[in-house]
């Protein structure tokens, strides 16, 4: 009997050391005394893909994202997914195939926009079932740009065409803003210094369609609960 009990403190500490780890290192954190079982995975810095950024900058790592998405689609204790994003941007096709694996999942997920929405950051964040933004964040649209050595030949112009309207067609699938309007603010040319593009605070973001909703983390959290609610009834 002893034998049991300590067994099960073993496994309780360890348990709590997962938990630890996996908010420390990547960022994600599971609800255990709660109403419903909830993930919250951030997305925070810069998305991190196909190269390793400089150790000074935070950064999202592309490779611990995917993963974690796949295993909190089949677990079956987990009953939603909350992304907290609060993102600069990197690299687009890494963000991209995040938000698409997102978009795909039959887990029930919200997001909530906190401090900023930048560049990928916006299909990041209308990739889920609903989304959210708190008043003093906002959304930076802007068009496709590369760093390092760029040939100026026509294919290159084409490639950054059809990336672009890539995330175009993605934003406009997973939102309610309209394609004009979405395409004007990324061409802007005044309103970022050295830059084209727009910045789309909270307020603005719902009311142009992109975001669904202004709220906060409770609004989020409510929405979550009710949309997993929902479901349990669909198969019930």
């Amino acid at each position: 009997m002893d034998n049991d009990k300590e067994k099960d403190k073993e496994n309780t500490a360890g348990d709590k050391l997962d938990e630890a780890e996996l908010a420390e290192k990547l960022g994600q954190t599971v609800s255990q005394n709660a109403k419903h079982l909830i993930h919250c995975l951030t997305v925070i810095g810069q998305i991190e893909g196909h190269y390793v950024l400089a150790e000074q900058n935070k950064t999202t790592k592309y490779e611990h994202i995917i993963p974690a998405l796949v295993a909190i689609e089949q677990d079956r204790s987990v009953e939603g997914l909350l992304i907290i994003l609060n993102t600069v941007g990197g690299d687009v096709e890494a963000g991209l195939a995040i938000a698409e694996l997102i978009s795909g999942m039959k887990t029930p997920t919200v997001s909530l926009v906190v401090g900023g929405g930048h560049s990928i950051g916006v299909p990041l964040a209308v990739s889920a079932k609903h989304s959210f933004i708190v008043p003093t964040a906002s959304m930076t649209i802007h068009p496709v740009r590369m760093n390092g050595t760029v040939l100026g030949v026509p294919q290159t112009l084409s490639y950054f065409d059809k990336m672009q309207d890539r995330i175009v067609s993605f934003v406009l699938q997973n939102s309610r803003i309209k394609e004009e309007d979405f395409r004007s603010l990324m061409m802007n040319t005044q309103e970022l210094v050295l830059d084209v593009g727009s910045v789309v605070e909270g307020q603005k973001a719902v009311e142009l369609g992109l975001i669904d909703e202004l709220g906060g983390l409770s609004d989020a959290m409510e929405c979550l609960y009710a949309l997993i609610e929902n479901t349990e009834k669909r198969y019930q």
